[in-house]
């Protein structure tokens, strides 16, 4: 299932949609219709009890009656999830982007955070030129958690785990290495963009086996698998829910592989009127269009 969530129009509340080649079919409108009562954010349906099973259904009568059925054309996509409670990130975890950026692979997962409020959907990036100059794009698998977890085990883990979907950890680097920690430069809005949807666990067949790769303006500048990931999808898991407790929608940027701008000679950096596009096999592609404020 590939859920995203979706407006109709200027001012409408964005809705969750499962989308199917060129149609999207608005859970919250088909459910209603088949019975069937159904959260509108996408963060509230994972917490929903047996929540695949009530959007199969609301899926299947949308289907057979065409309740709820819109043209993927005639929409405008968001974050496939918004404004979740944690948004955890994941530093140095691929280790060819260890070595780039002078350092030695971790010996167990480096956190940080995004603040909630970076996160957007395919759409702008947009800064404040005379904030940063600096701002660069990293690649990533995101994990969208879809049950509680706490204390979990690395063989229970993916239990835990909803879906994933492409994540660009936008960086203001010139803000991230002035304060020697990274939550500042990491968080700016819109600097957290995820989508354009939620791809379910049981459509990936190997989380560790995806390829991905970053594209500026149409140049491949990132490019590999993340069977390079360090610390694997199950780890991480595991090792935050040690820390704290993960809840439905929470987000984990799970790393970048090498091939940043900053790292780059001469350094290549996002500017006014660059697209990005972050793509994992599978998954889809996000694409940014980058703008000053």
């Amino acid at each position: 299932m590939r859920l995203g969530q979706f407006t109709r129009t200027d001012g409408e509340r964005p809705w969750a949609g499962v989308a199917r080649d060129e149609r999207v079919i608005h859970l919250g409108e088909a459910g209603v219709a088949a019975g069937v009562d159904l959260p509108r954010r996408t963060a509230d349906l994972l917490g929903e009890w047996h929540w695949q099973a009530k959007a199969e259904l609301a899926i299947e009568y949308a289907s057979e009656t065409g309740t709820g059925v819109y043209g993927r054309a005639d929409l405008d996509r968001h974050a496939p999830v918004e404004e979740p409670r944690k948004v955890i990130c994941v530093g140095l975890n691929y280790e060819d982007h260890a070595e780039e950026s002078g350092g030695d692979p971790p010996e167990e997962p480096v956190l940080f955070a995004k603040y909630p409020s970076a996160i957007t959907g395919p759409g702008e990036i947009a800064w404040d030129p005379a904030l940063t100059e600096q701002v660069d794009y990293e690649a990533e698998l995101c994990v969208v958690v879809g049950h509680e977890a706490r204390e979990v085990s690395e063989a229970d883990a993916l239990e835990h785990v909803a879906g994933y979907t492409p994540g660009n950890d936008v960086s203001a680097r010139d803000l991230q290495f002035a304060d020697e920690q990274w939550v500042r430069g990491k968080s700016l809005d819109t600097f957290g963009p995820i989508g354009p949807e939620l791809v379910t666990t049981d459509e990936v067949a190997d989380v560790h086996d995806l390829s991905i790769w970053a594209e500026l303006d149409g140049e491949r500048l990132q490019d590999s698998t993340t069977a390079n990931l360090i610390f694997g999808i199950d780890e991480l898991v595991a090792f935050c829910s040690r820390a704290f407790t993960l809840r439905p929608g929470d987000v984990i940027f799970t790393g970048t592989p090498a091939g940043v701008g900053i790292f780059r000679e001469p350094s290549v950096l996002l500017e006014e009127g660059s697209e990005i596009t972050i793509g994992i096999e599978g998954l889809g592609e996000l694409t940014n269009r980058c703008t000053y404020r």
